[in-house]
């Protein structure tokens, strides 16, 4: 049998225009690189249900955060996605 890796506490918080949503629960995960994977599709994925009600907000991040909340990475909403167009490309910040 193999070595079954170290796995990680690391937790999801949500700041955004409407305030900050703490993670509560968090995930276990092998390293911060996955966590970052992670953050990165939460931030779409708000996003994606902002599309279908007509808003696309971009003003907002998540923060993740380690076991002893710590601040070891924050993703931007506007560095999860591209946008393309000449009127996306002006408004974006």
């Amino acid at each position: 049998m193999g070595v079954t890796p170290l796995m990680a506490q690391y937790f999801f918080d949500v700041i955004n225009s409407f305030g900050l949503v703490e993670d509560l629960e968090g995930q276990e995960l092998r390293d911060i690189s996955a966590a970052r994977l992670v953050a990165i599709e939460a931030v779409r994925s708000i996003i994606r249900d902002d599309v279908t009600v007509g808003l696309v907000d971009l003003v907002g991040r998540v923060e993740v955060r380690d076991a002893d909340r710590q601040l070891l990475v924050a993703i931007p909403f506007s560095d999860a996605v591209e946008l393309r167009g000449a009127d996306a490309v002006r408004a974006a910040p």
